[in-house]
């Protein structure tokens, strides 16, 4: 198979996607992210737009780049400009960057109405535009933006801003569908006539409004696209970007095309997380190959399939991507589910054992109740420590109060008193919080501590309520899931009941007791490691 080069545009494109922010500092880690898993082309902004851009130019200059070419975005001069008095232009060269990406109207809608200029015009904007770029020692890419739509309304016009880009000295062509409405058939037939036409490798770039731009992407490549540009999660405007996370994968293990992040590819589900954290939104888990759902199984034959044989439910291995594969604990799972994850503790199991049925039919139970151990693993392995005697209980409950105040505009004040027990001595304190779980939670370390010091460790860092029977209002019945982290390891756990706080201890318990577990395990763990050396 041929080489496909990678052009990836999350810095620009993907930041242009509702909710995405990077600084300067998010786009220079970024880059050097994408530029270790092997992408060609990083397009870092488009530095006319903001100071920011220009910014983050001036500090990738400093980048000792691996793989990748920095590229920076621009449009075509505005009319009437000479290129060598167009801020857009000098704008571009300022960036020292190897590569610059301008973009010009291959609609003539675009040309009269929005430009507001002859179609003459628009044509020796872009071949002046690039010539310049050249004449200054840069490689040119040339959007024709709004190509698909273009030719769909002119084709013979949209022809001719390629060949105006040609005349200019472009590098590359890419044709670009910029409202994301033409569909992959439709979307291959136009490429194949366009390719007929030039000897310059031709690229695509494609937005997702028709949720088909992974599909055009990966077509147009099998009829000959030479570059394929996108983002990372699909980020990017409206409905967002060709993702890149899914056509990379797909090029490489389905249908073996050759590219730079081939050796790489490993470090995709790391890269598609990292990027998702700097730009401050969830991570999609459902994404193809890199979200966390990619290689879950759920239904109790699916998991003893995959313990038989991974191939009969998983289209490829997920350690090709860098990602895992997930046992989910749900009211579906059967015995092979639950043995799976006895196993990690007594080996020996088989699945005939009466304790594998009976922890099978009392996780039905808890889930029919409305606990949910899909995001709270940690629960769940408290549930098998208990039923095989594991552990004994870091403490007991002797009782708690929550008083919550309310006095004319003041803030609300919340304090709880809680009561413990641990070993034969009990401890007694108060805390204050800013509502009445996080004062249970601070009441609760508190008493904890002098008994646990490593739980000064533990931290809280999402708590989620969920209402499970709508219908009865205020009475519902709610989940409460919270996910803690030590500084190394994070885990999920779960509380049910018709009473927040009640819930939401539960949950809390949990927490803490897998937290003192998990800590005292791995301290016993690593001493044993030492005295065996």
């Amino acid at each position: 198979m041929s080489k496909v080069i990678i052009y990836d545009t999350t810095l620009r494109d993907g930041a242009q996607g509702e909710g995405v922010f990077f600084s300067a500092e998010d786009k220079l880690r970024i880059v050097k992210k994408l530029d270790a898993i092997g992408l060609d082309y990083i397009e870092g902004g488009w530095p006319g737009s903001n100071p920011k851009d220009l910014e983050f130019y001036r500090a990738a200059a400093k980048i000792n780049f691996r793989h990748a070419k920095l590229s920076a975005f621009g449009s075509t001069r505005r009319a009437n400009n000479p290129p060598a008095e167009d801020k857009i232009l000098g704008d571009l060269l300022k960036t020292n960057t190897p590569v610059v990406t301008i973009f010009g109207k291959s609609w003539d809608l675009h040309a009269r109405e929005v430009l507001k200029v002859s179609l003459a015009e628009n044509l020796q904007m872009i071949e002046d535009s690039i010539a310049y770029l050249r004449q200054n020692g840069r490689e040119v890419v040339f959007d024709g933006e709004h190509f698909y739509d273009g030719y769909k309304a002119d084709p013979d016009y949209a022809l001719e801003t390629l060949k105006a880009a040609v005349r200019g000295g472009a590098n590359a062509l890419v044709l670009c569908d910029t409202n994301g409405g033409t569909l992959p058939l439709e979307a291959v037939d136009i490429f194949k006539r366009i390719k007929k036409e030039f000897s310059l490798p031709i690229g695509i770039h494609f937005h997702n409004d028709s949720g088909t731009a992974v599909a055009s992407s990966v077509m147009s490549v099998q009829s000959g696209a030479a570059q394929v540009q996108g983002t990372f999660n699909g980020y990017g405007e409206r409905c967002g970007n060709a993702n890149l996370t899914s056509i990379i994968p797909t090029l490489i293990i389905k249908l073996g095309y050759e590219t730079t992040v081939g050796p790489n590819l490993h470090l995709l589900t790391e890269a598609s997380r990292f990027v998702s954290e700097l730009t401050n939104l969830q991570h999609d888990e459902r994404q193809p190959y890199v979200g966390a759902s990619a290689f879950a199984h759920k239904a109790g034959t699916h998991h003893d399939a995959i313990i038989k044989n991974p191939v009969t439910l998983e289209h490829i291995r997920p350690e090709h991507v860098g990602n895992e594969r997930r046992f989910l604990l749900s009211d579906q799972a059967g015995r092979s589910t639950v043995l799976n994850k006895i196993k990690e503790f007594f080996p020996e199991t088989k699945k005939e054992d009466p304790q594998v049925q009976k922890l099978t039919d009392n996780l039905k139970e808890l889930e029919n109740l409305g606990y949910q151990f899909e995001a709270a693993e940690a629960s769940f392995d408290l549930v098998i420590k208990k039923a095989f005697n594991l552990y004994e209980k870091a403490f007991t409950l002797n009782g708690f109060r929550i008083i919550v105040e309310k006095r004319g505009d003041l803030p609300v004040l919340t304090e709880a008193t809680i009561k413990v027990g641990v070993g034969n001595e009990t401890e007694i304190t108060a805390a204050e919080g800013e509502g009445p779980v996080n004062a249970l939670d601070c009441a609760i370390r508190k008493a904890l501590l002098r008994f646990y010091p490593e739980i000064a460790d533990i931290n809280l860092i999402d708590y989620k309520v969920r209402v499970l029977d709508e219908n009865r209002g205020t009475a519902a019945k709610v989940r409460v899931l919270i996910q803690s982290a030590d500084g190394k390891n994070s885990w999920g756990t779960v509380g049910v009941s018709e009473n927040l706080i009640e819930a939401s201890w539960e949950a809390l318990v949990d927490s803490i007791e897998y937290g003192i577990l998990y800590k005292n395990s791995d301290e016993e763990t690593t001493k044993s490691n030492i005295s065996s050396k």
